[in-house]
């Protein structure tokens, strides 16, 4: 039977042998089982990540072999901001199937290396949770607003890369991007945004809307500002946000404040918009259940690590986000601590079906001079609020 959506199709680890089990649990079809049967698979899988990176990479196996901390999985502990500095594969660059970064036109970027195998895993990660939400619909045509980069020559970026990938989930009847391409780099289109939502709320296609959430924001308050009514987008139309309000915190709004502005402004029901978070550096997807909280899919674990001396914390404090996967192939970061401050909470502290732990993010720590993607996109904002 042919699968709804190519992104559900098999694919297949670079070495069967070696990596057997990693293979068993990237093909686990329920994005949130958890027991003791998936717990041992996830272990094995790692051991067998672990020895993957040790025996391609010199960089992991001096990490590996070198003096460090007691780890989750035996995997020791790579910083994201490393891939801003250095590159550093498993693979021959012969292999390497896909290139992207992290940050926009200025800053220090990620540099971050995909097999076929890795990015094909992730994208088949991401369909399985779409499909499970009911949200692949090839029967359905919708108009979708990006609020993201239009594509341009040379654009490797993590998020535009992402947003157009989400396309594929039901078929495109128009799309309109927010951060339109002007030969010269990205400008924001708030007109643009704002004529497109009119037009799409009197067509009787569902509207998707993806990207930066202070975009969409940007535009519920340019429409205010304008006089405008409510609309009422078709019914199924959705809403999944990602990349967070970094560089403009100033200026940031609660997310359950932006969701009420949602359904307020364009009748979108809660429970159909989405809040994301990804990294290049990690490419597991994490997305917000019913409840809006986000949920560790099977093919990840999640941790939280103490700033000051990374040792592992309790449910409910704050500290770096440790995200834990032994789907990548390319890279050694199947153990990477995110610059991100976060909190993990056990899955019955959620009101919703899932069981898995879930983690709320409280924002970037620390100051630094680095400019992710999505800080690149708010510096476009200046101005147009």
């Amino acid at each position: 039977m042919t699968p709804s959506n190519p992104h559900l199709a098999p694919v297949d680890v670079p070495d069967a042998a070696a990596l057997a089990q990693v293979q068993r649990l990237c093909d686990l079809t329920e994005p949130y089982v958890r027991g003791p049967a998936e717990e041992e698979l996830f272990a094995a899988a790692m051991a067998e990540s672990n020895a993957w990176h040790r025996e391609r990479s010199p960089f992991f196996r001096s990490l590996y072999d070198g003096e460090r901390q007691e780890t989750p999985y035996d995997a020791p502990l790579v910083h994201a901001n490393f891939f801003k500095r250095h590159e550093v594969l498993s693979i021959p660059r012969d292999d390497v199937h896909l290139h992207l970064t992290s940050s926009g036109t200025t800053g220090q970027k990620s540099q971050m290396f995909f097999d076929e195998w890795t990015i094909r895993s992730a994208q088949r990660m991401v369909a399985r949770i779409f499909e499970r939400n009911g949200w692949i619909t090839p029967d359905q045509p919708v108009n979708y607003l990006l609020y993201s980069y239009e594509p341009a020559r040379d654009l490797k970026l993590g998020t535009a890369f992402t947003d157009n990938y989400l396309c594929d989930f039901a078929p495109a009847r128009q799309v309109e991007y927010a951060l339109r391409a002007t030969g010269n780099g990205h400008e924001f289109d708030p007109f643009g945004c704002v004529a497109a939502l009119r037009r799409f709320a009197e067509d009787d296609a569902p509207v998707r809307i993806l990207g930066f959430p202070a975009f969409l924001w940007f535009t519920l308050e340019r429409m205010r500002a304008m006089g405008l009514p409510p609309l009422q987008l078709p019914e199924d139309s959705l809403v999944i946000l990602g990349g967070g309000w970094k560089g403009h915190t100033d200026q940031q709004i609660g997310k359950h404040e932006l969701y009420a502005r949602v359904t307020e402004q364009l009748g979108i029901p809660s429970e159909r918009i989405r809040d994301t978070f990804g990294s290049v550096e990690h490419c597991i997807p994490y997305i917000e259940c019913s409840h809006h909280n986000l949920h560790a899919p099977v093919w990840s674990r999640v941790f939280i690590r103490s700033t000051r001396t990374l040792e592992p914390l309790a449910y409910g404090e704050r500290g770096y986000l440790h995200l834990v996967s032994p789907y990548i192939t390319s890279v050694p970061a199947q153990s990477v601590v995110m610059g991100d401050l976060a909190s993990l909470h056990p899955g019955e502290e959620c009101d919703c079906e899932l069981d898995t732990d879930w983690f709320t993010v409280h924002g970037r720590a620390g100051v630094s001079r680095n400019k992710s993607c999505a800080v690149a996109a708010a510096e476009l904002m200046k101005g147009m609020s």
